[in-house]
């Protein structure tokens, strides 16, 4: 408690009451993650409508699947089969969506403020750029992969509790679905493969966002057209395809890496002993990716700092 002196007379003042908020209580990251979901509402609202649609399309599955589970009774590999792959499939088309919901908002992330001139308000705001663009690169490699877990994990949830009453309405013992679809496994499986496609795709944000820092027109063509370019001064100087193949693997080895699969699996990840985290961690496309995605958004700071409004 300290006193104030005004004409003799002392006025108890509360030293916390008139301190200054440390900054750390504003939490400027947080707040700047909530802007972008309270402007851009389509990342929250785009992953829920491909799960409406997803649950729709499996419950249509799942509705029937007294009698397949009957009929495929004597044949337990192809009961598991056709238990567990509509069950561990469905989030499938969730992820994907969140993905391209990921790419769509790092092209438009720095554009849109500069396209919008809502950039002059912003740089108003005491959160330097670097706040800023993390806060963005979030969006893709947290946000939206929580939002992809969370939707799967309630879709998985539904066909299984909807899936138990079909079963239990015909007459038929649900123990066999709860026995072969292993939901816990399941959820650590979705979690680790959620995990190594942020990691994987890291690259392929930051470059989004610098070319959405950089580009004063259509953004989503400077994005691809130096990637073009290289390919086609590489075959015609080479007559090699070396730049399209690293492409290529940056967009589908995520998989490759991280998962170890059975032999006529057909790219079905429904056990503990398929995840190999070693080989994706010592992968050096992992670490190259991640190098390159901190020098993107880097320049991405550095952009935003010296852009205008378009």
């Amino acid at each position: 408690m300290n006193t104030l002196s005004n004409g003799g007379s002392e006025h108890p003042v509360d030293s916390q009451a008139v301190a200054p908020a440390p900054r750390s209580e504003t939490r400027p990251m947080i707040w700047s993650v909530r802007r972008e979901l309270w402007e851009n509402r389509f990342i929250t609202i785009a992953p829920l409508a491909v799960t409406a649609l997803v649950l729709l399309g499996s419950l249509i599955s799942v509705i029937g699947l007294p009698r397949r589970m009957q009929a495929l009774a004597e044949d337990p590999a192809k009961l598991h089969g056709m238990i567990v792959r509509p069950l561990s499939m469905a989030p499938a088309p969730i992820m994907l969506a969140t993905l391209m919901i990921g790419m769509f908002y790092a092209l438009d992330a720095l554009y849109g403020e500069r396209r919008d001139r809502s950039l002059l308000f912003w740089k108003s705001l005491p959160v330097s750029d670097l706040t800023t663009v993390l806060s963005k690169a979030s969006i893709p490699l947290v946000v939206l992969p929580s939002i992809a877990f969370a939707l799967s994990v309630a879709t998985q949830l539904i066909l299984l509790l909807v899936g138990t009453a079909a079963l239990l309405g015909s007459g038929v013992s649900a123990a066999t679905l709860w026995t072969e679809f292993r939901l816990f496994q399941g959820l650590l499986i979705m979690l680790y493969g959620l995990t190594v496609h942020a990691l994987w795709f890291a690259p392929v944000y930051a470059w989004l966002m610098v070319v959405s820092a950089w580009a004063r027109r259509a953004p989503l063509l400077w994005a691809l057209l130096p990637l073009l370019a290289v390919s086609a001064v590489e075959r015609i100087a080479l007559g090699s395809w070396h730049f399209m193949a690293m492409l290529q693997y940056r967009m589908t080895g995520a998989m490759k890496e991280a998962f170890a699969f059975k032999p006529g699996s057909g790219g079905d990840v429904d056990r503990f002993t398929q995840l190999d985290p070693a080989r994706f961690l010592t992968t050096p496309g992992l670490w190259i990716g991640l190098a390159f995605a901190a020098a993107c958004l880097a320049a991405a700071v550095r952009l935003r700092r010296s852009r205008e409004p378009i």
